[in-house]
């Protein structure tokens, strides 16, 4: 505790040394700010490097483009057909929609084929119209056309034995993926059938129940008028309002059904008759202008946001800092001067009252 004695609280020098030590820290907190963005960016630039070496492509023009492509064609299908694209997420083929087995000998009456591909050119231009060029084409029907920045993609059906031709077509650009996938529809088609019967049987039941019942109160109105019993025949004219109406609603409805049902069910025949095209072109180029233009803005949107992040680190951050390093200087040095004084007083309780002199 001598120590503490002999330390001198000279303000000068308490000053002179909390000046240093300020400096000291706004210098380390802004190289360590600076070092660890520069790390930052290393780093992710180095995960960049590492995905173009590794894959053979470039991850700006090509994943990027994959990525923008896939994007817009499900925009697209959500505002057309709903036909699915060809992307990372959804490269292998689909499975049929009923996972579950046929009966009977006959499922493979029932085949249905369909092509997906994904190509990738250096002209997209040029891709994209050898695929709008087959619209000419008398077995060729277009469902669903696209065009974006950096590719296009189509929904086509072909008449079946003309199908080679076209896959030879569509081999001749090269695709990088190319999927065929072939299943039956014997079991959906069985169900729509069945469906279609069962309410077209419901359909006859409820116009022979309304015409029954039209001519049954046609009865009792007669019957009634000739009573001239007014009470009665204002019972079998609200019943027979509330009749018709809830049977022509029910006929309605049966209808409804019936349409959506033919409908899907002719959607699934037509299958038989035409094979599907989903395609889809990206555009990769070796070197790609606006790809480096965006590059060139986010590094220096990056680079803003680093030079502001000092900035304020040093200027409007610093006064907290500051202000919580004077806090930390005035608790040590209340404890400072407590431990002093709780020193002294330790002392005088060990050594206890001092002997008085004779």
């Amino acid at each position: 505790m001598q120590l503490l004695q002999n330390v001198n609280f000279d303000l000068k020098r308490v000053l002179k040394i909390g000046g240093i030590t300020l400096v000291a820290l706004i210098l380390i907190s802004l190289a360590v700010t600076l070092v660890s963005s520069t790390v930052k960016t290393i780093a992710r630039r180095g995960g960049v490097s590492v995905m173009q070496s590794g894959g053979g492509d470039s991850f700006s023009l090509g994943n990027m483009a994959m990525e923008e492509s896939a994007i817009a064609y499900d925009s697209a299908k959500g505002m057309a057909l709903g036909a699915p694209t060809l992307s990372a997420r959804n490269i292998a083929p689909i499975p049929p929609i009923d996972g579950g087995g046929t009966t009977g000998s006959d499922a493979e009456a029932y085949e249905v084929t369909q092509y997906r591909g994904m190509i990738e050119t250096r002209n997209k231009d040029e891709a994209c119209k050898a695929l709008f060029d087959l619209k000419a084409k008398d077995y060729v029907i277009f469902e669903q056309a696209n065009t974006y920045d950096r590719g296009c993609n189509v929904t086509f059906k072909v008449v079946r034995d003309r199908v080679d031709k076209v896959v030879v077509i569509v081999k001749s650009m090269d695709p990088k993926e190319f999927v065929e996938n072939s299943h039956t529809i014997k079991s959906q088609v069985e169900d729509y059938t069945s469906e279609i019967g069962i309410l077209q049987k419901k359909q006859a039941v409820i116009e022979d129940t309304l015409n029954r019942a039209m001519a049954a109160y046609d009865e009792i109105t007669t019957l009634a008028t000739q009573t001239r019993d007014a009470e009665s025949l204002a019972r079998v004219i609200n019943s027979k309002i509330q009749t018709i109406e809830r049977l022509t609603n029910e006929r309605i409805n049966i209808s409804t059904q019936l349409d959506r049902l033919t409908r899907s069910k002719a959607e699934q025949l037509d299958k038989l008759d035409y094979t599907y095209f989903y395609l889809n072109v990206i555009e990769n180029k070796y070197l790609d202008g606006q790809s480096i233009k965006d590059s060139w803005k986010a590094a220096i949107r990056e680079f803003v946001r680093d030079v502001n992040k000092v900035a304020q680190d040093v200027s409007v951050n610093l006064v907290p800092f500051f202000l919580r390093v004077l806090q930390y200087l005035l608790y040590a040095f209340i404890i400072l001067v407590i431990a002093k004084y709780a020193w002294h007083l330790a002392k005088r309780i060990w050594k206890g009252p001092a002997t008085p002199q004779i």
